[in-house]
C-alpha cells in the first residue's frame, strides 16, 4: 500500500512475485487474460489427476490475492470448484492466472479523494455455465465514483 496526500494505492506486487517463485513461474510468458474465452472445465474430463495438496495451495494463494485484485475473481472462483479432485487441465487454468498476473503484477486499486459521491454497480451472470451441475455464476462490482468498494463472484 502506498499513501499520498489525496490518494491511496493498494497493490500486492510483492506477494505476486513470491507466488510466481513459489510455483516456479517466475520466467513464464505473460498472457492478456486470466482465462481463455469460453473455457469450460469439467469435474471429470478424463485428464490425468494431480497432487491435490499442490493445487489447493495454489488456489488458496490466488483466493487471498483476490482481496486486492477483482480482475481475477471470476477465474479463481471457477478453478476453486475443482479443489477436491483436480487434474492437469484444472492446473493449467490455474497457472494461466499466474501467467496473467506476471504481466500486470504492479497493478492494484487506486482510491482517490473526490467531492461528488455517485454509486455505480455492474453485474454479470453466465446462466447455467457449469457443465457439471448446470448452476450459474454471478458476479458484481460496486464503485463509489471511480473507487471500487465491493466485489463478489458466486456460483
Amino acid at each position: 500500500m502506498k499513501q499520498f496526500p489525496e490518494k491511496i494505492f493498494i497493490s500486492q506486487e510483492k506477494y505476486i512475485t513470491y507466488l510466481l517463485k513459489k510455483f516456479i513461474m517466475s520466467e513464464c510468458k505473460p498472457v492478456a487474460s486470466p482465462m481463455t474465452a469460453n473455457e469450460k472445465l469439467l469435474q471429470d474430463d478424463g485428464a490425468a489427476k494431480i497432487d491435490s495438496k499442490y493445487f489447493r495451495s495454489l488456489v488458496g494463494s490466488l483466493i487471498y490475492l483476490t482481496n486486492s485484485r477483482p480482475d481475477i475473481l471470476y477465474s479463481v472462483s471457477i478453478i476453486s470448484r475443482f479443489m477436491k479432485n483436480p487434474n492437469k487441465l484444472h492446473l493449467a487454468a490455474a497457472k494461466r492466472i499466474l501467467r496473467y498476473l506476471q504481466g500486470i503484477k504492479n497493478h492494484g486499486i487506486l482510491y482517490k479523494q473526490q467531492d461528488e459521491n455517485r454509486l455505480i454497480g455492474y453485474s454479470d451472470s453466465d446462466w447455467a455455465g457449469s457443465y457439471d451441475d448446470r448452476k450459474s455464476t454471478f458476479e458484481y462490482v460496486f464503485c463509489l465514483r471511480t473507487n471500487i468498494i465491493s466485489w463478489c463472484s458466486r456460483k
